[in-house]
C-alpha cells in the first residue's frame, strides 16, 4: 500500500511540474508518426502502471527463434491506440455520430486493454497468479487509475466491459476484427520477419462501417478481411504456436512450477523480493478483488524479475532447477515432437524412465523433463461476435458466408495438435 501511495504522489508531482507540450508524437517503425491526442492519454502514457508494459516482451520467448522479437506490450498498445484513432476518424467521415468524450474513452479503452499481462505476456497467464485473466487485471488496473484521475475513466471501462449503449465502440476494442488484432498481426509479422501476417489496415479501416450498432465490412473490402484471417491463422502455426516457442515456453513454466515449490518448502531460495512474493503466496481472483495491495505489488512485476531469478537459479543447490534455467538460459531447448492424436501413455512413460536414469531422479520428478499437452488454433469464430460483410443494398452476410474465395469449414474449423516435449539428449 505504501508502494501505491508513493508512486501516486510521485507521479502528481510530475504531473504538476509538467510545462511542456503534452501533445506528443512518437515515432513507430510500423505507422511512421503516431499522434498522442490530448493530455489525458499522455498523462496514463505517463503512469507507472503503462510504463511498466516497457518491461513486457510481446511476444513471450518468441525471440528465441525469432530473434528480432523483442518488441513490448508498450509498443502494441500504442498502435492499437494509432489505429483506433484512424477507426473513429473513418467511421465519424461515413456519417456515424461519436462524440469527443466517447472518442477519448475509446482511445483510453484500446491503450489500457492490456496492462494486466503478466510477464512475458501470454506465456506465464495463470502462472503467476490464478484464476484471473489479463483482461480482468487490466479492469482491476483501470478502476484503480479511475480513483487516481478522478472518474476521468468510467466511460472508458463501460465500452471495455461492454456496458456501453454503442456496441461497436467495444467491438472496435475486443472482437474478431478489433484493433488489438489488427495491431499484434501486422506488429508480430514485422518484428518477427514472418511474411505471411502481412495485412492492409490501412485498407480495412478504410472500409469499416457502423449497421444497427455493430461494426461492418463494406463488401469491396471482403478480401482485406480474408487476407485477415488467413494471416491469423498462419501466424499462429508459424509463430504463435510454433513448436520451439512452445518448448520454450513450456521449460519456462517448469522453471516457475519449480521454482514455487521451493520457495513454499525452503526458505533460502534466491528470487526478486516481489517475484519471492508472488512464488510463496499462490494469489488467487479473490485475493485481488479484496487486497488492494495485490494489485500494486503485480504493478512492480514484470520480465526483469523473472529472468533475474533464473540467472540466479543457474547456479541453485536444487539440481532440478539448476538445470531447467541452464536449459533456458543457453537455449538448450527440450525435443518437442506433435502430432494429430494423443502420445501414447506408454510411450511417455518409456521417455520418463530414461529421464529418470539420465538426471539420477525419482520417477516422479520427471514430469519436470518430460510432458504433453494440447494446442488448438481456430481462425475464425462465426457463433462468437461475427464479422459482418456489407453490401450496397444493405444486406449484411457473415464473412463465412459471403466469402467466396475461402471455404468455410476451414475458416470454422478447430485445429488440434498434441505436442510431447523431452530432453533432448534422449534421442542422441
Amino acid at each position: 500500500m505504501y508502494r501505491y501511495i508513493f508512486l501516486t504522489q510521485s507521479y502528481n508531482i510530475l504531473k504538476r511540474s509538467s510545462s511542456f507540450n503534452k501533445r506528443k508524437i512518437i515515432n513507430d517503425p510500423i505507422y511512421g508518426f503516431i499522434t498522442i491526442p490530448d493530455e489525458l492519454l499522455f498523462d496514463l502514457i505517463e503512469h507507472p502502471y503503462f510504463q511498466r508494459l516497457r518491461r513486457i516482451k510481446q511476444l513471450g520467448l518468441s525471440h528465441l527463434i525469432y530473434p528480432g522479437a523483442l518488441h513490448t506490450r508498450f509498443h502494441h498498445s500504442l498502435g492499437a491506440m494509432h489505429l483506433m484513432l484512424q477507426a473513429i476518424d473513418t467511421l465519424r467521415q461515413k456519417g456515424e455520430e461519436i462524440t469527443n468524450e466517447e472518442k477519448q474513452a475509446s482511445l483510453i479503452a484500446i491503450l489500457l486493454h492490456d496492462m494486466g499481462h503478466s510477464p512475458y505476456s501470454h506465456t506465464l497467464e495463470n502462472k503467476i497468479v490464478f484464476g484471473i485473466s489479463h483482461e480482468e487485471l487490466s479492469v482491476l488496473f483501470m478502476h484503480r487509475l479511475n480513483e487516481i484521475f478522478e472518474g476521468k475513466l468510467s466511460m472508458a471501462i463501460k465500452i471495455f466491459q461492454n456496458d456501453y449503449s454503442k456496441t461497436f465502440l467495444h467491438q472496435l476494442v475486443s472482437s474478431q476484427l478489433d484493433m488489438d488484432r489488427l495491431d499484434f498481426l501486422k506488429r508480430d509479422s514485422f518484428y518477427t520477419g514472418v511474411s505471411e501476417g502481412v495485412i492492409s489496415t490501412d485498407r480495412i479501416i478504410k472500409m469499416l462501417d457502423v449497421v444497427n450498432d455493430e461494426l461492418a465490412v463494406e463488401a469491396k473490402g471482403i478480401y482485406s478481411i480474408e487476407k485477415f484471417i488467413v494471416a491469423r491463422r498462419l501466424m499462429y502455426w508459424q509463430v504463435y504456436l510454433h513448436k520451439t516457442v512452445i518448448a520454450a515456453e513450456q521449460l519456462l513454466n517448469k522453471i516457475l512450477e519449480r521454482a514455487r515449490f521451493l520457495a513454499q518448502t525452503r526458505s533460502n531460495l534466491f528470487a526478486t523480493p516481489v517475484l519471492l512474493k508472488f512464488l510463496r503466496m499462490s494469489y488467487n481472483k479473490q485475493d485481488f478483488y479484496y487486497n488492494k495491495s495485490v494489485l500494486d505489488s503485480f504493478s512492480e512485476l514484470d520480465d526483469y524479475d523473472i529472468f533475474a531469478s533464473i540467472k540466479a537459479w543457474t547456479k541453485d543447490e536444487d539440481t532440478i532447477l539448476s538445470t531447467l534455467c541452464n536449459n533456458l538460459t543457453l537455449r538448450h531447448l527440450p525435443r518437442i515432437e506433435i502430432q494429430t492424436k494423443p502420445y501414447d501413455e506408454a510411450y511417455i512413460q518409456q521417455l520418463k524412465e530414461k529421464t529418470a536414469r539420465l538426471y539420477n531422479l525419482d520417477l516422479s520428478l520427471t514430469d519436470y523433463f518430460v510432458y504433453s499437452d494440447v494446442i488448438t488454433n481456430k481462425a475464425y469464430n462465426p457463433y462468437s461476435d461475427r464479422i459482418n460483410i456489407l453490401y450496397k443494398n444493405n444486406k449484411v452476410l457473415d464473412i463465412a458466408e459471403a466469402s467466396d474465395q475461402l471455404n468455410v469449414a476451414v475458416l470454422t474449423e478447430t485445429v488440434s495438435k498434441y505436442y510431447l516435449c523431452y530432453p533432448k539428449t534422449l534421442s542422441s
